[in-house]
């Protein structure tokens, strides 16, 4: 039998912490005079009871956390996450549509970065911060920032972890959980100020330098301004962005053992990274080759703009320099590639992750020298490390349950009056947790505002599952889940 009362207990312990970070802003809506601030204390009195009320139906509860309740916490959590979260966008009237201001909201805690506005320069300064706010706790994950900074609510529990982390590979870095997590956190915000340093340093302005970094090391892409990075016109602050980018996409426990321990040569040889590396460089290299041959692009420019946008695909970032919709439709694969794969397991950003791309050739590889070698003990290696044939089994499970769920939302958007090529990468996007789309009428630079409800409800749930690895909350629809034996 499922222990309810451990879940509604943590649950409402955590929404004591949304409710925390509702009273910054508060107290920066305060500090700069502006209107948000009555939707902003309502927020937090609303979310603080829905804490107490969890809080107390969790009374007496068994501090015993299986396998179940770990995966129905941390769907509910996200979930409840952003239903609170869109409270002082509904309630402010930014958003006076609640399916808009809970797509949105859910697109900052799973860092996805699609918005449903049409212009973000219009919001107050604590709005702005609350957007960023949302991917930047939930680009490591929310229960995960938990276990950093107060393990006791979910006891380090590793079965929270592995339900919430991405990759089919958790890096240990510690034998307590907790010091993981703290470790993890402790490189992430010391990336996190140094973007900060480096853009105010490059000519943005402090407010922009905060917002702007820890929505690039969360891979986020919620900007402070209708054009993104392209509204600041600097090549500089652009190469910082890539730069930064490109190092949240890469594994958090590789950054910290690169930088803390001084593992270099583990590091460049990790075969993930690698790859990661690699696809980065190709789909440059060919969008560059095509920008400078079907468009009036200098040498300089198209391969700047490439690497900007090639990095921000594949970290699902979604941040533009220039709009890849206008772009020979050609280079439009090329970015579905990034797209699909995404960055390094254990990083901040969305995608298939390049490792389970590494473990998919390597496993059919094996399968072809099994032609020849019929009776080869063939192990599937990454690195140092044998990966199982369990291992292997999830891998392509995973992708044949991507593959279908994006089938299965791209029927429902066009059955809802979506054109092909919005509808299926709006659904690719939203699994790999991107943000921009390559389509006609919804472009990188646009607004999903022009979305049916429906279909945005569908993309909300499609980025949840996106962001927790699909099978979290798939195992949920199966019957097997709520037997008691």
């Amino acid at each position: 039998m499922l222990n309810l009362k451990i879940i509604y207990k943590i649950i409402g312990q955590l929404l004591y912490i949304e409710a925390l970070m509702m009273a910054v802003c508060v107290v920066m809506s305060f500090c700069y005079g502006e209107t948000d601030m009555p939707g902003f204390v309502f927020s937090t009195i609303i979310t603080v009871a829905a804490a107490f009320l969890f809080r107390y139906l969790g009374i007496n509860a068994v501090d015993s956390l299986g396998r179940r309740e770990a995966y129905l916490l941390v769907s509910m959590v996200w979930l409840l996450f952003s239903f609170f979260g869109a409270l002082p966008l509904y309630i402010t009237g930014h958003l006076p549509n609640f399916t808009d201001a809970y797509f949105e909201t859910m697109s900052g805690f799973t860092t996805t970065g699609a918005s449903v506005m049409d212009s973000v320069e219009n919001l107050p300064h604590a709005l702005k911060f609350w957007r960023s706010m949302t991917q930047w706790i939930g680009g490591l994950g929310i229960v995960f920032f938990t276990i950093a900074i107060i393990p006791s609510l979910v006891g380090g529990n590793m079965r929270v972890f592995s339900a919430e982390a991405t990759g089919p590979i958790h890096s240990k870095m510690h034998p307590r959980l907790k010091t993981t997590a703290k470790w993890i956190w402790s490189m992430y915000i010391v990336l996190n100020i140094a973007c900060v340093g480096c853009l105010f340093v490059a000519g943005m302005g402090l407010f922009d330098s905060v917002n702007y970094s820890m929505t690039i090391t969360a891979t986020g892409g919620f900007a402070t301004h209708d054009a993104s990075v392209a509204y600041f016109n600097s090549a500089t602050i652009e190469y910082i962005i890539i730069a930064f980018m490109f190092l949240s996409g890469i594994s958090y426990a590789l950054l910290y053992a690169f930088f803390f321990k001084g593992k270099v040569k583990s590091f460049f040889k990790d075969p993930e990274l690698r790859l990661y590396t690699l696809l980065v460089t190709i789909a440059t290299v060919v969008i560059t080759f095509f920008l400078i041959r079907s468009s009036d692009y200098d040498f300089h420019d198209a391969l700047r703009v490439s690497l900007f946008q090639v990095i921000s695909y594949i970290t699902s970032t979604g941040f533009f320099s220039d709009d890849a919709g206008k772009w020979p439709h050609i280079t439009w694969i090329a970015l579905c590639v990034c797209m699909f794969f995404g960055g390094c397991a254990g990083s901040t950003s969305g995608g298939f992750k390049c490792v389970r791309g590494v473990m998919i050739l390597k496993v059919i590889l094996n399968e072809l020298k099994r032609v020849l070698h019929p009776h080869a003990v063939l192990p599937v290696k990454i690195g140092h490390r044998t990966i199982t044939y369990g291992a292997q089994v999830s891998v392509l499970t995973f992708f044949v349950l991507y593959v279908l769920i994006c089938f299965f939302s791209y029927v429902i958007m066009i059955i809802a009056g979506v054109d092909n090529i919005n509808a299926i990468t709006l659904a690719l996007s939203c699994a790999s947790n991107v943000g921009p789309t390559l389509g006609f009428e919804l472009g990188p630079t646009m607004s999903w505002n022009i979305l049916p409800d429906i279909v945005k409800w569908l993309l909300s749930m499609l980025m949840l599952m996106g962001r927790l690895e699909i099978i979290t909350v798939v195992v949920m629809f199966t019957s097997a889940f709520w037997k008691d034996n």
